[in-house]
């Protein structure tokens, strides 16, 4: 399945993916319009910090789309489920407990603009290049969106299955 990585080495620490996160999802045409004056709400946040010789890195910091979700068991309600190995979250179903907030090891998933319900990362890549916002607006490929050949827990128990596992 094709994720999203960073390559912290390669971060400007532009926040150009935070824009494009947010403008991908605010449902408007115009860029603009859709963030001047305004406080974004991304669904992908830069974190800017020192390494262990203490030289400044940044990194961009999404959904992993866990194999196994602490947020989706912690819903109370299913409104985050997974479709597709994306987990996703139903704006309709959720009623703001922020359970699923307190529960990801990543701190990926953050209240709404409205406040009332959650936000995260769904691979927006339902657009002309097919992959998610934040990876087409990064100016030097510090995110990408590929396949690293890393099974999914589902592949590989049919692989086991089918007497393939090594």
């Amino acid at each position: 399945m094709k994720r999203v990585y960073v390559n912290e080495e390669w971060c400007l620490a532009c926040h150009l993916c935070e824009y494009n996160c947010a403008f991908a999802n605010s449902g408007m045409k115009d860029m603009v319009k859709a963030l001047k004056g305004k406080k974004i709400y991304p669904r992908i946040q830069v974190e800017v910090g020192t390494d262990e010789n203490s030289r400044a890195i940044s990194y961009a910091v999404s959904c992993r789309h866990c194999e196994e979700p602490l947020c989706v068991k912690s819903c109370i309600t299913g409104a985050l489920h997974i479709e597709d190995g994306v987990i996703c979250s139903d704006r309709e179903k959720c009623v703001g407990c922020y359970t699923c907030i307190l529960s990801c090891p990543y701190g990926c998933i953050m209240p709404s603009e409205e406040g009332n319900v959650i936000q995260k990362c769904e691979l927006c890549t339902k657009n002309e290049s097919g992959q998610p916002a934040c990876v087409a607006g990064c100016p030097n490929r510090a995110i990408v969106f590929e396949d690293r050949g890393v099974p999914s827990a589902e592949e590989a128990a049919v692989k086991e299955d089918e007497g393939g596992a090594e």
